[in-house]
């Protein structure tokens, strides 16, 4: 495979690129070493909530084979990975007591990273909230939120005098949509009074984080990850258009207007009335801490109609003719240039705006590869969805966008929450009955990406 035809998009100097994972998603090790129960392990027991009754008890049994994971970063080239610690894995109980081999583990893999020129940037949280605080309310108690700036506080004691790269959240929306609203994801509450109830908490926690990271790393760089999603009427109906601008204040604005600007939408207050806690001043100015960076995590877009049947907002979805899907979703490569650009737009121009650089955090697609009779994995549609995407980040750059970097997800086939083992998402192939990995092709094409700091645009 070569990159020889054409044209080379060279990105800035300094760009970062890298991979990104989640701690349940891989690492397995769920009743080791003092490890706590997480809200996963928990909701993974529940019949019927997991498809095949998956489970992410062992999952890619990175716990155990971290050094071989970090071996295979090193021969691609990464230059940077971003992995989220288990929360309970450092306090077993969500709070009190540290579990010293938790904290352990990271620092080997800290040390590791470093010692192959790999950054790390660690997210403190990727959904796997401990069970023993969800038995308190979870994230619909407010103390929640000081908890998590004690494990935060706890982490970047120990780790931050070799990580300056933290993001305190990975996509509250999901947590708060899936996990509150649907119940598709852990805990597996459907109630849109506590869901709204996590989402500020949530929120008050990041500015809990940012606080204690800024006190024990002064010299870190701090953001939050949001996955965010251009919003497409499906049609020019007034109808239409007012649904996508309810769904773009629920899903974007929501949580781009809190941390950014120190608010939430007039808008969406007033879309859900009781439904939102009462807030109070000093909430607001610790949401809207100081950043230094805004995590972007990009998969698709959202094709809207006004539903009147549909409970709570009359939002419908449309799928798009003529687009191409993947297992999950359409695939919409203008959609990362659209929302890099819209933020940049809205959150980002003039000497005291509060955005001043973006990351790519996640962007990626599954694709149900299989090693041929070889043992190699071929798959050029992740490529192509890959490539696609780089080239709209580039255009997205070229006007001035300041995006720092892009990380791939993800580095290995994972658990994928809700749909268990069946998406596969990584640069390296799973063999889950022996562990065994397999670099596919898309990983050997990203390696020829950052070697050559740039992309080729369809050859």
């Amino acid at each position: 495979m070569s990159h020889s035809r054409g044209e080379l998009l060279a990105f800035p100097e300094g760009f970062v690129w890298g991979v990104a994972t989640a701690a349940y998603q891989i690492e397995g090790a769920h009743d080791e070493d003092g490890r706590g129960p997480s809200i996963w392990d928990t909701f993974c027991r529940q019949p019927g909530k997991i498809e095949n009754g998956d489970t992410g008890d062992v999952a890619a049994d990175h716990y155990h084979r971290w050094p071989e994971d970090v071996r295979i970063m090193a021969e691609l080239g990464l230059q940077a990975y971003r992995f989220s610690i288990s929360w309970p894995r450092i306090l077993p109980e969500g709070k009190g007591k540290v579990n010293p081999a938790g904290l352990d583990f990271y620092s080997r893999l800290v040390d590791a990273l470093l010692a192959h020129d790999i950054q790390p940037f660690v997210t403190l949280y990727h959904w796997d909230l401990p069970q023993a605080l969800q038995d308190q309310g979870g994230w619909a108690n407010r103390d929640t939120a000081r908890y998590f700036a004690e494990y935060a506080h706890l982490v970047a004691r120990r780790l931050g005098d070799r990580v300056t790269r933290w993001i305190t959240h990975n996509e509250p929306l999901v947590v708060v949509a899936a996990g509150h609203l649907q119940g598709i994801h852990a805990p597996g509450i459907r109630d849109p009074m506590v869901a709204f109830r996590v989402a500020h908490h949530l929120l008050l926690s990041h500015g809990y984080a940012v606080e204690a990271i800024r006190d024990e790393v002064p010299a870190s760089q701090i953001g939050i990850t949001l996955n965010l999603t251009p919003i497409h009427p499906a049609s020019e109906s007034e109808a239409d258009q007012q649904a996508a601008r309810r769904l773009d204040g629920l899903t974007n604005r929501m949580f781009l207007d809190p941390v950014l600007k120190g608010r939430y939408p007039e808008d969406v207050m007033d879309m859900l009335g009781p439904l939102f806690p009462p807030t109070e001043p000093d909430e607001m100015s610790r949401i809207a801490a100081p950043l230094d960076f805004l995590g972007v995590n990009y998969y698709t877009r959202a094709v809207i109609r006004h539903d009147p049947n549909s409970p709570l907002f009359q939002i419908g979805w449309v799928q798009p003719q003529g687009s191409e899907y993947s297992e999950m979703w359409e695939i919409y490569p203008p959609g990362i240039y659209e929302i890099l650009t819209r933020v940049w737009t809205d959150y980002g121009q003039g000497p005291d705006a509060p955005l001043r650089a973006l990351y790519i955090t996640e962007n990626g697609i599954p694709v149900p590869d299989m090693p041929d009779a070889e043992g190699k994995v071929h798959d050029p549609r992740r490529i192509r969805y890959l490539r696609d995407h780089l080239v709209q980040v580039h255009r997205a750059i070229a006007e001035g966008v300041p995006v720092r970097g892009y990380f791939v997800w993800s580095l290995l086939d994972n658990f994928e929450w809700a749909y268990g083992y069946r998406m596969r998402f990584g640069l390296v192939y799973v063999d889950y009955q022996t562990q065994t990995r397999t670099v596919k092709d898309s990983g050997r094409w990203y390696a020829e990406v950052i070697q050559e700091n740039g992309v080729r645009r369809e050859e």
